[in-house]
Parts: C-alpha cells; structure tokens; sequence
C-alpha cells in the first residue's frame, strides 16, 4: 500500500516543529493510521503509540467506554468517538489523537451502510469529529484507506493551526 508521502511529510513536519506528540485508537481503520504513522519521518519523535479494539469489551477496558452506552451503539457513535480519542490521549500521555470507529462492511448493525466516525482531539478538547459516508458497494479496503486518508488530511489541517490561543 503506499501512502500520501507528502501528507505525512507534512504532519510529520508539524508535530516535530511544535514538540508535540499523537496517539491513535482504532476500530474501523483497524491500524491503518499506526501504520501510516510509522511511515512519517522521525515518527519516534512524536508518535507515541496506539491501540486497535474491535470489541466493546475491549473498548471498555482499555478505553474506558461506558459499557451501557457501548451496548447501546454497538460502540459505533460519534460520542463513543469522542470518549475513544480523549481516553487514549490519557493512556499515552499524548498532545493530539485521533480515534475511527465504525463499519468498513455493510452489515445489519449498519443498516447495510459503510461509514466511520472520527474525532481528533488536542489537549483534551475536541476539535474535529464528524461521520465520512461511503457508498454500499464500496471494498472494505478501499473504505479503510479512504477513511485513513481523509483524517489524514483533516488532522493535517489541524496541526498546522494555532491552538494555543483557544485551548487553555
């Protein structure tokens, strides 16, 4: 698989430049941001780990999901998102981070659907999360790297900016 290099050279540019650090949690991406971290130049500098959970039970272990609230959503919600990005920020002592959940596959618990949420976060606040949608017929391959690609691009966005003026 190859990788947008530039995207990551620009990321990679970012973080390194600002001395600050990532974590990843990962459902539906199932690794592919970790791996594409550890394609960035001098990742070991600012990429500080990740975690891959498919289960609710392991979200709820290592993630601290709320356990009703996952059984609720099939850990599949903008919020569980959310509370994913936060916690693994806590476990890995990260600046930013990211977390995707969702379905690479159309199945019954998706209403035969493809889509993932994600949320990027800094600091302890959110500052992206949103829901990507893709069309029923679409490869869960195609869906995972196409996922990937698109948070890439919007945590590129982010990191570029000037946060410190509105987080405290």
């Amino acid at each position: 698989m190859e990788f947008p290099k530039i995207l990551l050279d620009k990321i990679s540019y970012n973080l390194r430049e600002k001395n600050e650090s990532i974590s990843i949690a990962e459902s539906v991406t199932s690794g592919f941001l970790q791996l594409a971290f550890s394609q960035m130049p001098s990742a070991e500098q600012f990429f500080k780990g990740g975690i891959t959970t498919y289960t609710i039970e392991e979200k709820v272990k290592h993630l601290n999901i709320d356990f009703d609230e996952a059984q609720a959503t099939n850990c599949v919600s903008r919020n569980i998102s959310e509370m994913m990005a936060l916690n693994v920020a806590s476990l890995f002592d990260s600046d930013w981070s990211i977390a995707t959940t969702g379905y690479a596959t159309p199945v019954e618990e998706s209403d035969k659907e493809i889509f993932a949420y994600y949320c990027i976060a800094y600091r302890g606040t959110i500052i992206r999360s949103d829901k990507i949608e893709l069309h029923p017929l679409t490869k869960a391959f195609d869906a995972q790297k196409y996922f990937m690609e698109y948070i890439l691009g919007c945590l590129r966005c982010e990191v570029k900016r000037d946060h410190s003026k509105v987080i405290i």
